[in-house]
């Protein structure tokens, strides 16, 4: 079934990929200290203890240190609290005298709080000061030291010396790497959990991955980067179907291939074939959303029953979908409600969303209600003239362009104060 994905376009940038068993197998990347200090059976340690949520009075104490103590956005500060929170500035205190202490400028500090906040309720005496000292001993300089731990702070949570020396060496040499490379210093890596997820995040990054992804894939716990032949086998597929290696989506369609077998594959194709869908439309869509091959064939047909409820047809639920795959996604609950709502009292035809999918994944609250609250308002004014605008002229677009178009055009003061309440309180 795999030969239809030689169908998918290939970017130009990656004919390399010819050689791309050699790659897996070789690598050119000077390594072999970075790998005699860390043993073959080394594994990927767990993070620090889960954090404990202290409350509201932790969460509100948590948002003002932030705020007041690195300067962070409130907002920026609230979603940090949703992670770690604390009730009073003893311990986050202590752990940014350290970091200054070492080397770390306030805007590193914030970047490193924001990306890993649960650093915050670190022991400094017992963990984070102990690890710092580990990686200044070990030859580099305070200014190398904090721009590694800045690019990847959750670095600080791995546990065991080794562990941390591999990572950090893979780090420092990603932030330094070139292109440039010597034939004579490819070698194979050694086995092992740890040596297996370094040598294939460093295939990823011949790919010309961008360090922001390879370095998600480095310290998650799971992902598409264990194994070997495994990895080698998926990675093949994703990219001969086309998918840029500097994208998100190829790691979430890495992460999907790998996931699944053959077989279990072939039957959501056959799943989605009894509903109208070809094969090639099947990856097409899996192109355009990757998540496409993770439902279960239950949730494809009760999906599908949904729509046939609603009054679409086969042939238009196929459309909708090539369209806006995600809608597959959406829950039986969200499509009814939606769907009533912009058919039944709106009148809006089914047509128009089969058209501009697109809407049924937008927010009711946030902007489905509050815009048509709006457009009800001027219909009987004849405002916008005796027909509903196209649904796609009201809903894809930016509030501002929407507010722009349908409420603060009016020369009428008073219809623009009361237009903006209705969009604001509905």
């Amino acid at each position: 079934m795999y030969s239809l994905i030689l169908h998918g376009k290939r970017f130009g940038e990656l004919q390399k990929l010819r050689n791309l068993r050699f790659v897996l197998q070789s690598n050119a990347f000077a390594f072999s200290n970075l790998f005699s200090s860390a043993t073959a059976t080394a594994s990927v340690a767990a993070d620090d203890a889960s954090l404990v949520s202290v409350g509201r009075k932790g969460k509100n104490f948590t948002v003002s240190y932030l705020v007041g103590s690195l300067g962070l956005p409130k907002k920026v500060a609230e979603s940090i609290s949703k992670k770690v929170s604390f009730e009073n500035k003893s311990n986050p205190d202590s752990v940014l005298k350290l970091l200054r202490r070492h080397g770390f400028t306030d805007s590193q500090i914030s970047t490193i709080v924001t990306s890993y906040p649960r650093l915050l309720i670190a022991d400094v005496k017992k963990s984070l000061g102990p690890k710092l000292q580990f990686l200044q001993s070990r030859g580099g300089s305070s200014s190398e030291v904090t721009e590694v731990v800045s690019s990847v702070p959750r670095i600080l949570g791995k546990r065991g010396q080794k562990t941390i020396s591999v990572y950090y060496d893979f780090i420092k040499d990603t932030l330094h790497y070139t292109s440039s490379k010597s034939e004579n210093s490819c070698h194979s890596f050694p086995q092992g959990n740890l040596e297996n997820k370094i040598r294939n995040v460093s295939v990823l990054r011949e790919l010309g991955m961008p360090r922001k992804l390879l370095f998600r894939l480095l310290i998650s716990g799971d992902g598409p980067v264990f194994g070997k032949e495994k990895f080698e086998e998926s990675l093949k597929k994703v990219v001969e179907m086309g998918f840029n290696p500097t994208s998100a989506k190829f790691v979430e369609a890495l992460t999907i291939v790998q996931g699944l077998s053959d077989k279990t594959i072939d039957e959501k194709i056959n799943a989605y074939s009894m509903l109208g869908f070809d094969v090639g439309d099947v990856w097409a869509v899996f192109k355009k959303w990757p998540n496409f091959l993770t439902h279960s064939e239950k949730k494809i047909l009760n999906t599908v029953e949904t729509y046939l409820g609603l009054g679409f047809s086969r042939g238009e639920f196929v459309m909708l979908v090539k369209r806006f795959p995600q809608g597959i996604g959406l829950s039986a609950e969200t499509v009814k409600k939606k769907t009533e709502f912009l058919v039944k009292k709106m009148n809006w035809p089914l047509k128009a969303l089969v058209s501009n999918p697109a809407v049924l994944g937008y927010s009711m609250e946030k902007r489905i209600v509050p815009r048509s609250n709006v457009i009800n308002a001027l219909m009987p004014k004849g405002l916008i003239g005796n027909e509903l605008p196209s649904i796609s002229y009201v809903f894809i677009c930016t509030n501002q362009v929407f507010l722009n178009r349908y409420v603060k055009k009016h020369e009428d003061k008073q219809l623009v104060t009361e237009l903006m309440t209705i969009y604001r309180t509905s």
